[in-house]
């Protein structure tokens, strides 16, 4: 018999991504809908270790869904890492009277919550929230729309000024050990080359399509390097090495950084988190635990923990030739 829950816990935890509002806002309004008390809990599991919360209500999380950023704040947290962390802030659920959680975030808050649930038999549902698109259980996670939107965006101002001064500018974005941001704008921006983990395309492939640039006339180049990239130099030693061996061309470096976490998020993250968290919620009313929710051809699906943390994460290769075709 599926344990009867009536008062789920939200938090977000690792790093904040456009939408974590929106998805805070489903949850606490699916709770209402369905009687069940919603309790956010602060700086995502070390705020569960120190009982740091507040009841969520349909009407305390008006207004939030046009806000990035998350209002329940965001953290990792060591002290969950350990056994004595993680028995402290099962006790301190129990002491409020949480009977489930739904989890909002990366990989590390899954593999947290996964070990979690299964040391206190305490049900949970992940919610992938990440700018990285690194969750092998969705096609999409939130945030990473509005993370793409805002990088295009930040290229395309670049250009100008690479075209106005024959520049070629190395744009390193985030991603971590994930391409799918440098891929898909790099694509959507028109860049000339694109450098991400899951390709070792070599500094000798790079310096062949900058000469091949030049030979076919153009005078300005873009090349997006994802954080995680395996050429072996981060972007400053990119940029030093093309120098060395390109010295007609003028090389300038920009690191796009943490403003890729920020902003409103899209029309198409704010349906998706709403999307998930109602499924979420409902899936622990139906005595559902220890799942991601994800959307899979745009099909809001459940995959167990250890499918959604597979580290093949299923690059879209098709684009790496298709951006090396448009670059000519």
């Amino acid at each position: 018999m599926a344990k009867q829950i009536r008062i789920i816990g939200v938090m977000t935890s690792g790093g904040d991504s456009p939408g974590m509002n929106a998805a805070i806002r489903a949850v606490a309004r699916a709770c209402s809908y369905y009687n069940v008390k919603c309790i956010g809990f602060y700086r995502g599991y070390q705020g569960m270790i120190e009982k740091d919360y507040c009841e969520m209500t349909a009407r305390s999380v008006r207004n939030i869904i046009s806000s990035g950023g998350t209002i329940l704040k965001s953290a990792r947290s060591e002290e969950f890492r350990t056994a004595k962390g993680r028995k402290k802030a099962a006790d301190n659920l129990k002491e409020i009277g949480v009977d489930a959680m739904v989890l909002i975030g990366g990989d590390g808050t899954f593999r947290g919550g996964k070990i979690f649930s299964e040391e206190y038999d305490i049900p949970v549902i992940g919610v992938p929230g990440t700018i990285d698109n690194d969750i092998a259980g969705t096609n999409f996670t939130i945030g990473y729309d509005t993370a793409l939107n805002t990088v295009v965006e930040a290229i395309d101002k670049i250009r100008d000024t690479a075209s106005s001064h024959d520049r070629l500018f190395f744009v390193e974005v985030m991603g971590r050990d994930a391409g799918f941001i440098a891929l898909n704008s790099g694509v959507g921006a028109g860049s000339e080359e694109i450098l991400i983990p899951e390709e070792d395309l070599g500094l000798d492939r790079l310096l062949e399509s900058l000469k091949r640039s030049k030979r076919s006339g153009k005078s300005s180049s873009i090349v997006v390097v994802s954080e995680g990239d395996k050429t072996g130099k981060n972007v400053y030693e990119l940029a030093d090495y093309v120098t060395e061996n390109l010295p007609d061309y003028d090389v300038r470096v920009t690191v796009l950084g943490h403003m890729q976490r920020g902003g409103s998020p899209s029309c198409f993250d704010r349906t998706l988190a709403s999307r998930l968290c109602v499924n979420a919620v409902e899936l622990l009313l139906d005595g559902e635990e220890n799942v991601m929710v994800g959307l899979v051809n745009n099909k809001v699906v459940s995959t167990n923990f250890e499918d959604g943390l597979k580290e093949d994460h299923g690059i879209n290769k098709e684009l790496l030739r298709i951006s090396d075709i448009l670059s000519v």
